[in-house]
């Protein structure tokens, strides 16, 4: 059975940061890219970053560069998003998600094959 499961958000002031983690497995992690997404109510899911596995190459959104960092281990089938200096619009669900690897990073939604549940992340200000 193929599981996306996200861990790392909860409540933090402004300024913050959260290391948001994706554990995957029932596929194998090494032939996909990684892409973490965030969707706030009655908005349309958004790509924040993702990376690709065969060259580590990365995306990032204009929002968050600089601020967010994305990272995988690929011994512990795992990726990470680290979000430092968070601001209340950063306030979201946030999912991970994967697809073929490719040659050049991309959060195309369409090309995501699969979803994890996502975990909240809510920013005071």
């Amino acid at each position: 059975e193929v599981q996306l499961v996200e861990s790392g958000g909860g409540l933090v002031q402004a300024g913050g940061s959260l290391r948001l983690s994706c554990a995957a497995s029932g596929f194998t992690f090494d032939d996909y890219t990684i892409g973490w997404f965030r969707q706030v109510p009655g908005k349309e899911r958004e790509g924040v970053s993702c990376m690709t596995y065969s060259d580590g190459d990365t995306y990032y959104a204009d929002s968050v560069k600089g601020r967010f960092t994305i990272s995988r281990d690929n011994a512990k089938n795992t990726a990470y998003l680290r979000m430092n200096s968070l601001k209340p619009e950063d306030k979201a669900v946030y999912y991970c998600a994967s697809k073929w690897d490719g040659l050049e990073p991309s959060t195309g939604i369409n090309d995501y094959r699969y979803w994890g549940q996502g975990t909240q992340v809510t920013v005071s200000s």
